[in-house]
């Protein structure tokens, strides 16, 4: 991935959603700002390109990192998802995998803590991008494989592990 040299010097930090923009713009990601709170960019994983928002709640100094990589459960599927859901969940250190109630999209979900000054180093930035984008590309397949592939959850996940392990 790019640095961001151009816009924040290395070992700058900076506000959570400017360094955010900064580095989605850095890596010619579309990015757009809603508002001083949130910012989203396009990010190209593995298997698809992913939302990746960041959203600022400056009373926690809490930067919350979501990804979606736009999968929709239908409602015949919601059962199998939650318990994929809650067996991916189990092999994860850092965030989790969630389905929105509205609109039942898949997510995964990673919140930092940030110090009392409230800013974001790149290094940061890039690892959490880079994290969320790596799970999503792990466990994508297993998505696949119980909504269109009418696999059980553990079949699902068991398949998309050993793809995953073959990869690399």
């Amino acid at each position: 991935m790019n640095t961001g040299h151009d816009m924040i010097e290395e070992g700058q930090d900076a506000a959570p959603v400017e360094m955010l923009a900064a580095l989605f713009e850095a890596n010619g990601w579309a990015t757009q700002q809603a508002s001083d709170d949130e910012v989203s960019g396009e990010v190209p994983g593995a298997w698809t390109t992913y939302q990746v928002r960041g959203i600022w709640r400056v009373e926690d100094k809490v930067l919350q990192i979501l990804c979606l990589p736009e999968i929709r459960v239908a409602d015949e599927k919601k059962r199998a998802a939650h318990e994929l859901l809650a067996r991916i969940n189990e092999q994860l250190w850092l965030g989790h995998f969630d389905m929105w109630s509205q609109g039942s999209v898949i997510l995964y979900r990673h919140g930092l803590m940030l110090g009392d000054d409230g800013m974001l180093s790149l290094d940061m930035a890039q690892l959490a991008v880079e994290s969320a984008i790596a799970e999503c590309d792990r466990f994508y397949p297993a998505f696949q494989f119980v909504l269109w592939g009418d696999k059980s959850p553990g079949e699902a996940l068991d398949a998309a592990l050993v793809d995953a392990a073959g990869e690399a």
